[in-house]
């Protein structure tokens, strides 16, 4: 196991105890916050002997990394989650269209074949009602279920039955492409842990960079130590933008 996944078992059912109503919401992509946060309890050894004459939990800092580790773990199951999804939504785009085209060749053929039969030009229709991806999947078994109970008729406008186990096999594979490209039940699960797992680790970086910020208020230097850089990065961004329109403006 490596030292992100025993962190993150380690932590888990702390994480998970976190209550709905405190988890944060990453406002930063989590990787760039998760080596802010390290480089931060980096940062801090320096200053050790100051912040715990502030208060400041030892045992604390010393849980950042650990947190560090847990919540990289947590993002990585993520980020498979939302990789797999992508893959699946890429699969139904690409043989989606193979199982409408399937599925029209069908009814068209049972259309001509079935005539001469009311009752099953009824089951036709009925089967043909509907244009959804839902649809499209239970339709293809109720093909396959319909040409099985007739073959004769469809064998005499040559039709190729191998199509009928063809269109039940597409509609069961069909069926599990569309759940796990839009399934998110799972999804939620792993999305919720991840948050609580930066909510646990925002909840230590806060704390020390709170106790930085005041133990430095007067020294910049240090004191810029305990800010995030990703922030004043986006707030120098939002500054220059603003002043370039001001400027265009005049």
């Amino acid at each position: 196991m490596t030292a992100q996944s025993i962190a993150y078992e380690q932590k888990l059912a702390e994480i998970t105890a976190i209550p709905k109503d405190t988890i944060k919401t990453p406002q930063m992509p989590v990787d760039t916050y998760i080596q802010e946060a390290y480089t931060g309890y980096k940062w801090a050894q320096k200053d050790v002997d100051l912040l715990k004459k502030a208060g400041f939990s030892m045992e604390l800092l010393e849980d950042i990394p650990v947190r560090c580790d847990a919540a990289s773990e947590a993002q990585s199951l993520w980020q498979n989650v939302m990789l797999g999804r992508q893959e699946a939504q890429a699969m139904w785009q690409l043989e989606s269209p193979e199982a409408y085209a399937l599925r029209d060749e069908c009814l068209h053929t049972m259309r001509y074949a079935f005539h001469g039969n009311v009752a099953l030009l009824t089951r036709v229709a009925a089967i043909a009602e509907g244009n959804t991806d839902a649809d499209m999947i239970q339709d293809l078994n109720d093909i396959s279920i319909l040409g099985k109970e007739n073959p004769e008729l469809l064998e005499q406008v040559g039709f190729d039955l191998n199509k009928l186990e063809l269109a039940a096999q597409m509609s069961k594979k069909m069926h599990e492409r569309k759940a796990a490209a839009t399934s998110d039940k799972y999804d939620k699960d792993v999305k919720r842990i991840r948050d609580q797992a930066y909510t646990h680790l925002k909840e230590a970086v806060d704390a020390l960079r709170r106790c930085g910020q005041f133990v430095f208020w007067k020294d910049e230097d240090r004191r810029k130590g305990y800010t995030s850089q990703y922030n004043r990065a986006q707030a120098a961004a939002a500054a220059a933008k603003k002043v370039a329109a001001t400027e265009q403006a005049i």
